[in-house]
């Protein structure tokens, strides 16, 4: 493998939108920097709303750092979280640099290195991806950096994962999912199994975290999987 296979190999984009499931997409951050991925973090004003509904994160989009994330350290903040979600982003204690891996790009930097397809990743991921997001993205009226790093995946030919989390779905939105797939997008609903021996949240969660990262090329050890 070259340097520039290495390069792309280790950059991988989150982008978090504003459907329901926060919680999946920080466990996804926590597994991705233990796997020793760089990620390109983007979040949208919509994923703000909702992060402070489900988790009771504030988070500035305008002066964004790692530490404000419960996977690096239980602050006050986190100490809020219910019992459930506190197990689920349970600290494994991570290495003391992973923090420097999020490389976090504003919403509305159309001039971040992941606005171009010149810029190497190894896959994106938009989770949880809300259904305007989609929309935006398969319709190509992006406006943001999300739409516009969702697009050079789809026109690189490079792997783009959404994971829509919503119930029921609309003939518009199952015909978004559908343009979405034939685009070469994989369309990944947070629907989790229960055959792997489900006894908590994190279960739940995990198993959808482990498919996307099954996707990306991500080793992991988050499920059983069948027939083991």
């Amino acid at each position: 493998m070259n340097d520039t296979q290495d390069h792309a190999r280790e950059h991988v984009v989150l982008a978090i939108t504003g459907a329901s499931g926060s919680v999946y997409a920080l466990r996804l951050l926590q597994v991705l920097l233990e796997a020793r991925r760089r990620v390109h973090l983007s979040i949208s004003p919509s994923a703000r709303l909702v992060l402070k509904q489900e988790l009771d994160l504030e988070i500035d989009l305008d002066h964004f750092t790692p530490a404000s994330l419960p996977i690096f350290s239980w602050s006050p903040t986190a100490d809020q979280l219910s019992p459930a979600m506190a197990e689920v982003l349970e600290r494994t204690d991570p290495p003391s640099d992973q923090g420097a891996d999020v490389l976090y790009h504003h919403y509305e930097d159309l001039m971040a290195p992941i606005a171009s397809g010149s810029f190497l990743t190894s896959g994106m991921v938009i989770c949880p991806c809300s259904g305007s997001t989609l929309g935006a993205v398969v319709h190509g009226t992006g406006e943001n950096l999300i739409h516009r790093a969702a697009s050079v995946h789809l026109k690189e030919r490079r792997k783009l994962v959404v994971v829509p989390r919503e119930t029921p779905l609309s003939a518009i939105q199952l015909e978004n999912m559908r343009r979405a797939a034939e685009a070469g997008a994989v369309v990944l609903p947070a629907m989790p199994g229960f055959y792997h021996g489900v006894r908590s949240i994190r279960d739940l969660v995990d198993f959808v975290v482990a498919r996307i990262c099954d996707q990306l090329g991500v080793e992991h050890r988050l499920m059983r999987r069948w027939g083991e």
